[in-house]
């Protein structure tokens, strides 16, 4: 079972480079960054966590460039939107954002994508916030087009465009793996649908049952999928090993542990305790 990190990297926390380096160093799989563009004052969407936002929310960095920083210093790391909003992305753009990550990082990025819950954010980009789902749908199947055709092109209700041609093509083929983010069934349906893997919270599993990851699998069985193809990431994991060894005894493939937006001295001993763990569950 793979371990990674995610982090909201601001101007004030331990940065991307040396959090990169002290990954690999102890062993994990990964490094994931959130993406909010901003946070407006207004709120008509609950925050799901429940309470009022922290600050990282609104200073968070830019997760491709953050990303791409962590990936410079690093040679087996893996680096990963968690996740990528891509109902606030122009496709094309992003498109040429993934593929040259991906070309960059000698093929070690992960697209974590999501169609996020902040209302207000959303519709600062112009998307509506209740077509958010299909807008997300058609931008990921117009990327897949441009990663792995020579001269794609996508008509749909959202996103239209004709023929083009745009390089690079990403590293990986056809494509970087894209996991989709969110609670069951809708997100699970949707990792089906287009994704590569589904990425549910603990919180979430704490509060649903972790019986609904055997659903997931059937629901992709019933769908045509083969669910080997779909792994399940958990993110928000807490430093619990009997909850680490139920993880590996269901079969997920990768849990995710969060670390505040804090210097190195905060930090560090974090990546000690769960580098213990990792060591322990290796045994």
């Amino acid at each position: 079972m793979k371990i990674g990190a995610v982090m909201f990297f601001t101007t004030d926390s331990m940065q991307p480079a040396p959090l990169g380096r002290a990954l690999e160093e102890r062993g994990f799989e990964s490094l994931w960054v959130p993406e909010h563009t901003h946070i407006p004052s207004s709120r008509k969407s609950a925050y799901p966590a429940g309470g009022g936002l922290i600050r990282p929310y609104y200073e968070i960095m830019d997760p491709f460039l953050a990303l791409n920083t962590a990936a410079a210093v690093t040679s087996e790391l893996k680096v990963g939107t968690g996740i990528a909003l891509v109902i606030q992305r122009d496709p094309i753009v992003t498109a040429k954002m993934v593929s040259t990550l991906d070309q960059l990082s000698g093929g070690r990025f992960l697209f974590g994508v999501g169609n996020g819950w902040n209302q207000d954010e959303i519709e600062n980009h112009g998307t509506v916030f209740k077509t958010r789902h299909k807008l997300a749908r058609e931008r990921i199947e117009a990327m897949k087009a441009i990663w792995t055709q020579e001269e794609p092109e996508y008509h749909g209700e959202f996103v239209n465009f004709d023929k083009m041609k745009q390089w690079p093509k990403p590293r990986q083929a056809p494509h970087p793996p894209i996991i989709v983010g969110g609670g069951f069934p809708h997100a699970a349906r949707r990792a089906i649908r287009y994704g590569d893997g589904w990425i549910p919270r603990d919180d979430w599993l704490e509060r649903d049952g972790m019986g609904i990851i055997d659903q997931f699998r059937a629901m992709a069985k019933e769908a045509g999928r083969d669910p080997a193809t779909l792994p399940v990431s958990i993110f928000r994991v807490p430093d619990s090993l009997e909850r680490l060894r139920l993880c590996e005894k269901i079969g997920i493939d990768r849990i995710v542990f969060s670390l505040p937006a804090e210097k190195e001295d905060k930090i560090l001993p974090i990546l000690d305790r769960w580098a213990e763990l990792k060591r322990q569950l290796d045994g």
